[in-house]
């Protein structure tokens, strides 16, 4: 397993994984426009292809996870884990005290991941989540 910066010649890999794992994927100009913004991005590989990636933003002393995915496949092996701590680790290099995210209050899994590394439950943005069953979105934080 390895885990590096990401490329836009990893724009593919990417966007593959985040439609197969996310009920309202973001689009190929959205990932190309973060990437254009400097926001942080990294993906997870495990035998050379490409399986996970995280994005986050940074104004220190913030650092805000904008989206994170790792192919079903592959979860519930601590993979996961692994890409979250990369990135809160890589946050915390780069200045930030504290890290950011929202989730979907549905996505129940990824709140036991987030709850079981230290993030704390900080408020609801309701109907955060378009599509077509809008969601609201829990706002979690860890102090780094």
């Amino acid at each position: 397993m390895n885990i590096r910066l990401s490329s836009l010649d990893d724009i593919s890999a990417i966007i593959a994984i985040e439609q197969a794992t996310n009920e309202t994927p973001w689009t190929k100009e959205q990932f190309i426009s973060s990437m254009e913004a400097g926001h942080y991005s990294n993906v997870m590989e495990l035998k050379k292809s490409v399986i996970g990636f995280s994005i986050f933003s940074l104004i220190v002393p913030e650092a805000h996870l904008l989206n994170i995915a790792l192919l079903h496949e592959h979860q519930g092996k601590g993979l996961g884990r692994n890409l979250l701590e990369h990135t809160a680790f890589q946050s915390k290099t780069l200045g930030a005290k504290i890290l950011f995210l929202e989730v979907r209050v549905s996505n129940k899994k990824a709140i036991r991941l987030y709850e079981s590394m230290g993030f704390v439950k900080d408020a609801i943005r309701a109907n955060y989540y378009s599509g077509k069953l809008k969601e609201d979105a829990l706002l979690m934080s860890l102090k780094l």
